[in-house]
This record gives structure tokens, C-alpha cells and sequence, in this order.
């Protein structure tokens, strides 16, 4: 199922940029930081394990906070 033109909390879904074996990635659009962001969502038993989502967490917080100067 593709999310493409929804709106999943604060994230309106734009477009599909790829799939891998944890989930699916979509560029989306940030309403509440009025920013374009790459949103990464799991799929399948993945969704439904507690672990594996706290370390999935932990992998998004240290992505947010990346800094490169030519963006």
C-alpha cells in the first residue's frame, strides 16, 4: 500500500524514493517545521517489534542530528 498524496501525522507524503528490506522511504513535507524530509516507514513483523523500533529510534534521533553545510 503507498502513502503517496496522505497525510500521516504532521507529514504530508509526496512521493515514494525507495524500498529496502526494513521498509519503505518518501519524501514528505513537515508541516509543523515547514521543512522537506525523507520519512522511513516499516513494514511487517518489523512494525510490531518493540526492540527493533527503540533501535530504529535511536538511528532516526542520530540522523536528525547531522549537520553538512551545503544543505
Amino acid at each position: 500500500m503507498s502513502l503517496e498524496g496522505q497525510r500521516l501525522g504532521e507529514f504530508e507524503i509526496l512521493e515514494r524514493l525507495g524500498q529496502g528490506g526494513m521498509g519503505i522511504v518518501y519524501k514528505a513535507w513537515q508541516t509543523s517545521l515547514d521543512r522537506l524530509v525523507a520519512l522511513k516507514t516499516l513494514q511487517g513483523p518489523l512494525a510490531e517489534d518493540a526492540a527493533f523500533i527503540a533501535r530504529f529510534r535511536q538511528e532516526a534521533k542520530a540522523a536528525a542530528g547531522l549537520h553538512h553545510s551545503n544543505r
